[in-house]
């Protein structure tokens, strides 16, 4: 697996657990994370906003077409291991991650927030993470 994170502060627990069970899927080949523009920090809350792009493993597959409307053939193509509708089904079976707070057809979102109190202090700040993961799609195919 191909893994970028150069764009990444480091920051969020969550999305380091978000990270580390996709990383261990065999399905996705690509994994890019980075610290969205959004992010912020006062004086009694931190925003951390994070994105993380994937790309699946493309299977080559069989379908029957048609060469010139007449004459059947059978050309390659290449379709993905999983579709972001299956990465959601799987994210969701797992305790530590859960089922995402908004997902569509281009989108899962996950927004998490956490209470940290720093020893020997009355008061503490919140934490509240917002991850979205997206899907790079794979080349695709020409008749063969």
């Amino acid at each position: 697996m191909e893994y970028e994170s150069n764009q990444w502060s480091g920051e969020g627990t969550f999305t380091a657990a978000l990270l580390e069970t996709l990383q261990a899927m065999s399905s996705i080949t690509y994994l890019r994370v980075e610290d969205a523009p959004a992010s912020r920090a006062d004086e009694g809350f931190n925003f951390i906003s994070n994105e993380i792009y994937v790309r699946f493993r493309a299977d080559e597959a069989s379908e029957p077409s048609r060469l010139f409307g007449i004459v059947p053939v059978r050309r390659t193509v290449l379709r993905p291991a999983m579709t972001l509708v299956d990465l959601e089904a799987h994210l969701t079976g797992i305790d530590t991650i859960g089922a995402p707070d908004y997902a569509d057809e281009g989108m899962l979102q996950f927004l998490r927030t956490e209470r940290i109190t720093p020893p020997y202090q009355t008061r503490g700040y919140k934490v509240v993470e917002l991850v979205r993961v997206y899907v790079i799609a794979p080349a695709t195919a020409g008749a063969s």
